[in-house]
């Protein structure tokens, strides 16, 4: 009796690991590949799965989320220059497919391999790329070294199931010997540009000045011109003046029965006085007898008989 209680108690523990065994719990954003005498079976997802105990065996869990990587290698432009990169890939699993799960599955033995591989991928890339470029065009062609990767990446990761999310060069440098020289070269280029925008300034300064220079000398003339015509407007109308006023004394002493030639005379002494009142060191002769006086005023007489442009070719 106790032997067969025995023999009951095994056999309920061995149906219970047979029936425990059979049961495989598979995580969310997981899937499990199951193999069976080491060839492949099939696929679980997540969830509650059944598998044929002691026959089927899960091989590996494969995950279908995000995944990152950071990668930091060197490469060498065309003109021998060391550079630096460091780059953030983040890729995943491409679908949920048997195809691609089985190609995750059994690519690689190890995910040490398989970072080693996509570690070696990149850095290739990136190497093919940066060794027909100089060391010069290297940071100002930072989105087309990202494009050249990802197109060459995307290729080799679809045949391993993965999919590029994304490539990042996070921080590209050099040497220090050759950030020294090219910081020197970028504060020499930012002194022959502060030159250039100095002289420019200048000779704007300058220009501006002389167009002001020159403009006020033209309004200087202008404004001489203006005097000069108003000042020759003003003799002219003066001499209209004396013209009227000389006329009228004439007609006046006409009027009076005396003779106009008295007004030459008086004119002429009136101009006398004039000079000899306001003249500075001037010494005027005259004769003053009665011939003396007669033949000046014979003179003046015929003074005022002259044509008007005989007078003015003597003047």
């Amino acid at each position: 009796m106790p032997e067969a209680l025995v023999g009951l108690v095994c056999v309920g523990i061995a149906t219970l690991s047979l029936l425990v065994s059979a049961i495989a719990t598979v995580g969310q954003g997981t899937v499990a590949v199951v193999t069976m005498f080491g060839k492949y079976r099939r696929v679980l997802y997540p969830g509650l799965n059944f598998k044929i105990p002691i026959f089927e065996v899960i091989h590996s869990r494969v995950s279908v989320q995000n995944r990152s990587s950071e990668l930091a290698f060197q490469a060498i432009t065309s003109d021998q220059a060391q550079v630096h990169f460091k780059a953030m890939l983040l890729y995943s699993v491409l679908d949920q497919q048997e195809e691609t799960i089985k190609a995750v599955a059994f690519k690689f033995i190890r995910d040490d391999d398989f970072m080693r591989a996509l570690t070696r991928t990149v850095e290739g890339a990136v190497r093919s790329f940066v060794a027909t470029k100089k060391q010069s065009e290297v940071l100002s062609l930072r989105k087309e070294l990202v494009e050249e990767v990802k197109h060459q990446l995307d290729a080799v990761l679809e045949g391993w199931g993965y999919h590029l999310l994304d490539l990042q060069m996070n921080d590209i440098s050099f040497d220090h010997a050759i950030m020294d020289s090219m910081a020197k070269v970028v504060a020499s280029a930012n002194l022959r540009s502060a030159a250039e925008n100095e002289g420019q300034a200048l000779l704007i300064t300058k220009t501006k000045q002389a167009e002001a220079e020159g403009r006020a000398i033209q309004i200087a003339a202008e404004a001489q011109r203006e005097a000069s015509r108003l000042q020759g407007q003003g003799v002219a109308q003066f001499r209209e003046e004396m013209a009227k006023g000389v006329r009228d004394s004439i007609e006046q002493m006409r009027e009076a029965g005396l003779d106009p030639s008295f007004l030459m005379f008086f004119m002429w002494t009136e101009a006398l006085k004039d000079v000899a009142e306001k003249g500075r060191g001037n010494v005027i002769f005259l004769d003053g007898s009665v011939e003396g006086m007669e033949k000046q005023m014979q003179h003046l007489l015929a003074l005022g008989r002259l044509p008007p442009q005989t007078r003015r070719a003597d003047g």
